[in-house]
């Protein structure tokens, strides 16, 4: 396995606020990772970073490129798709495919074709006719049809119904991903990704908070449903979140011993939403 992307000292400052603190972390070939954090955390710096969109201190590689001094090069091996569309609303179909058909070396229209045929979208439709989710449907034809190494999506399916995001994954999973390919997603809708994520960062603060792969993930954190009998015990072991359920005690453990757990009550491997709420408590106050 090969590392995509490796990150040190990672820092970007805007004038008051530090986008990015001294944050490192590393990227493996042919993983699907989710990179979570609250609003204003440095998710989207982060990215911007990787793509050579900004430009930051620390050291950063992606691809074995500088991101700050190769981007041409490294761009032939990344794509991309923002939380906003990008394309201007005079474009026809068939002139997206040919512009990107002319300007990268990797793309393959035979695939972005096939790809459209299954969508509703027609030649000459112009973005101003399509729905925000054909206009994804459009983007993400044009990428998948792009050889590419590494791809990035930052809040992919932002305000689109749930049968768009659930369509949007699978054809990640069934026509793009492999184990060549490398893919970190951004999302707020962490529930909707949490199936298909191998690994998972957190970021607060401009800081990676968690870093780690899901199987670890679930041998770590741990939740237990314990009833109000046992529940100053529970306490007592320092977890890192507690909430109620219909009278009962849900606490998180992180790195507690599963037998032991095992004697307050029922034991389960924590959502990404709850382990996420628990690690992100007070970023809000």
């Amino acid at each position: 396995m090969s590392t995509v992307i490796t990150a040190s000292g990672l820092t970007k400052q805007y004038k008051t606020s530090m986008a990015l603190d001294h944050a490192s972390f590393q990227v493996e070939s042919g993983r699907i990772v989710g990179l979570i954090g609250p609003n204003g955390a440095g998710k989207t710096t982060a990215l911007k970073a990787i793509l050579g969109l900004t430009d930051f201190t620390g050291d950063l590689n992606v691809l074995g490129f500088d991101p700050r001094k190769q981007r041409d090069k490294l761009m032939e091996h990344v794509c991309f798709i923002a939380d906003v569309a990008v394309l201007p609303r005079w474009l026809r179909v068939r002139e997206a495919v040919d512009f990107v058909a002319n300007v990268h070396p990797r793309f393959n229209r035979a695939k972005c074709e096939a790809f459209l045929a299954r969508t509703k979208l027609q030649p000459n439709q112009r973005v101003r006719q399509m729905s925000k989710g054909m206009i994804v449907q459009l983007h993400l034809a044009l990428v998948m049809a792009i050889d590419a190494r590494l791809l990035i999506l930052d809040e992919p399916t932002l305000g689109l119904d749930i049968l768009y995001r659930k369509q949007f994954y699978q054809n990640l999973l069934e026509d793009y991903f492999d184990e060549n390919k490398t893919i970190i997603v951004t999302t707020h809708q962490v529930e909707e990704v949490e199936h298909i994520l191998t690994d998972l960062m957190f970021i607060r603060d401009g800081k990676i908070v968690l870093d780690a792969d899901m199987d670890a993930i679930g041998e770590r954190f741990i939740e237990v449903m314990v009833n109000a009998d046992k529940a100053d015990a529970a306490r007592a072991l320092k977890p890192i979140d507690e909430r109620q359920v219909f009278g009962k005690s849900i606490f998180l453990f992180d790195g507690a011993s599963r037998a032991q757990l095992e004697t307050f009550g029922e034991i389960r491997r924590p959502s990404v939403s709850d382990l996420f709420v628990a690690t992100m408590k007070g970023t809000y106050a």
